[in-house]
Order: structure tokens, then sequence, then C-alpha cells
């Protein structure tokens, strides 16, 4: 039997703490072994209780989640997942706490904590199951800066540009797409991108996605056209799918519907239609790190329709799920180090 995922809760309101306990205390193969009032009480129990994954409240006494969250990571990082409400202010927090290395951000909707957790409650648990697998590394060792991966002999002129490329991720991708975008030159062609996060903060994440490059990125909407230099994430609860118009320019889909494999939005129905609508060998599917196995079938239908595939290796995976499933059943062509996606991107869209 495989011994159950331990949680430390950290979070100053003793209802909140309790409510999390019984939340977390559902998921099979979750335990709670303790709670934690603020962060100084929380360092002490994370050296005692050596949990595997830290869920963490924002505003505490004593010591801010995020300054704490900033700390943790330099000096004793692990897996964390951060509660915050989705306000404004809520969001711009959500969008800092993954910036400091958070493996993802609980939306906890209005109302009173009790009504708002328990809402969430069954994705709680399953992003604090995913985020315990997560391999995290020193923040202070993953922000030295890099050269910049599209640089010469590349260029920033892709030659092609009527072509698309596809990307999907999952827990750790939110990161790994920041690190990807930093690296992509202009003039691509349009990227569509799902990325597992949960409610609420799409919109969000698509505006930090495009303050840190050349590509624009943005939520995208359904019936529009997918433009070159453009990039279009998947919004919250629907799918994103395209399609192409008898003029071979590609369409949006953005459609509510069921989930697919638990997934809304899902990998493996943006790669799917990608792989139906025809012109698949103009195309490049990337699936980077994520939990369990959705994209490596979308990423399989694409290879087999002509696609150019490639997905990110075990070693700079956060969670080395999704791109494993896809490298075992033949999906991907080819894996690479994480600050090499950007680099055959560009080599793919220049070469072609």
């Amino acid at each position: 039997m495989t011994a159950k995922r331990r949680v430390l809760v950290v979070d100053d309101s003793v209802l909140v703490r309790q409510l999390m306990t019984r939340i977390l205390s559902r998921h099979p193969d979750l335990e709670v072994v303790g709670t934690a009032a603020d962060p100084f009480e929380a360092r002490e129990k994370i050296i005692a209780l050596q949990p595997d994954v830290l869920t963490l409240d924002i505003e505490m006494p004593r010591m801010d989640g995020l300054t704490f969250l900033g700390k943790l990571m330099k000096a004793h990082p692990m897996p964390v997942v951060v509660v915050s409400s989705l306000t404004p202010k809520g969001t711009q927090v959500a969008m800092e706490a993954l910036r400091l290395g958070a493996m993802e951000v609980i939306g906890k909707p209005s109302g009173s904590a009790g009504l708002g957790l328990e809402r969430v409650g069954d994705e709680l648990a399953e992003a604090v199951h995913e985020a315990s697998f997560a391999r995290v590394a020193r923040r202070a060792s993953v922000e030295v800066p890099r050269l910049p991966l599209a640089a010469a002999p590349l260029g920033t002129a892709p030659g092609r540009t009527d072509g698309l490329i596809l990307m999907g991720a999952s827990t750790g991708g939110t990161e790994a797409l920041r690190r990807v975008f930093e690296g992509l030159p202009a003039g691509l062609p349009p990227i569509a991108i799902v990325q597992h996060i949960l409610p609420g903060f799409t919109a969000a994440y698509a505006e930090r996605l495009n303050g840190v490059g050349q590509v624009r990125v943005s939520e995208a909407a359904d019936g529009e056209l997918l433009l070159p230099g453009h990039a279009y994430l998947a919004p919250s609860l629907a799918h994103l799918r395209v399609r192409r118009e008898g003029d071979g320019r590609i369409r949006a889909l953005v459609q509510e519907g069921p989930r697919l494999r638990n997934h809304l939005p899902a990998v493996d129905a943006l790669f799917q239609s990608a792989a139906e609508a025809g012109g698949a060998r103009r195309m490049l599917g990337v699936l980077l790190t994520g939990m369990g196995d959705d994209g490596a079938r979308g990423l399989l239908a694409l290879r087999q329709a002509g696609a150019a595939t490639l997905s990110q290796d075990e070693a700079t995976s956060v969670v080395y799920g999704m791109p494993k499933v896809a490298w075992e059943i033949g999906a991907s062509e080819r894996q690479v180090a994480l600050d090499e996606v950007a680099r055959e991107v560009a080599r793919w869209a220049g070469a072609k």
C-alpha cells in the first residue's frame, strides 16, 4: 500500500485549520500531520513533522505568507499550495505566490470561509495531492540570470508564421511556461496553450505571461482568429480547441463542456482538435511538466498526423508525469530540458 502524502496546514484561523483538515482528510491519499497558526510555528513543525506538502494562508500575524514563502523556498524548498481569495488584490497575490515558487493557488470564493472552502474542497484536495509530488529547487538557483534563449544564430524573425504551436502543462507549468516565454522571439506562428490552473486566475496569468517576452499573450475568446506573434491561453472552465477555415486560417473554439479525464480545460482536447484540423505538418506540439497523462494521447495524435512533437525531460520537470507518458507511448519525438524549449521552438519555426 502506498503511503499517504503528509500535509501541514498553515493558517491563523482556528476554523479554517479545522475545515482544511477535514477537507484534506477526505482524500484517500492525504494525511494532515499537523497545523500551524503562523510561519514561526510552521517552521518548527516542518522540521519536526517532515511534511510532503504545505498549505499556506497569506494574511497571518508576525509574518505574512508571501514573505514566509520566499524565505522557505530559499532555505528549505518544498511543495506549497497557497489559499487566496478571489479579489483583485487576491489575484495579484496569487501571481506573486506563483512567482515565488508556489505550486498552486487555490481560489477561495467570496462568502464565509467555511462555505468557500467547502465549495472548492475537491479541487483543493486534488491540487494538494498533485503538488506533494513536485520536485522543488531552491529559488536562489532558479533565479540566476540566463542568456536569452532566442539569441543568435536563431534570430528574431523565424521564417514560418502560417503554422501553429500548441503547448500543454499542469503542475509546475506556470513557472515553466514563464521561462519558455522569456526566451521566445517575435514573429512566431500563433501559439495555443492549455495550462491546468484553478478557476479565477487565467486572465491574470495570461497578463503575466504577456509581460515577460516578445509574444503577446491573452485569454482565448471563442471564434477569434489566431494571429502570428500572439499566444492564446485557454480560459477557466472551458476547453480550447482549434478549427481551420477554408482559407487556411485557424480559429479558436472556446467551449464549455464535460471534463475530459477530470480536466477542464484539457490539453488532450486542444491537441486532438489540432490533429483533426488538417495541416499538421505545419504544427509543433509541446508537452511540459505535469501530473497524470493529460496531453500524451493528443500529442500522439499530432505526431501521427505529421506534426513535430517534443516534451520536457525528467531532470527539469517539476512533476515528470505527462511528459513521461508521452515519451513512453511514442508521442514525443524528443525530450529536452526546460531551458532548451524556447530555442527548439524558434529553431522549428525558422527551419521550415
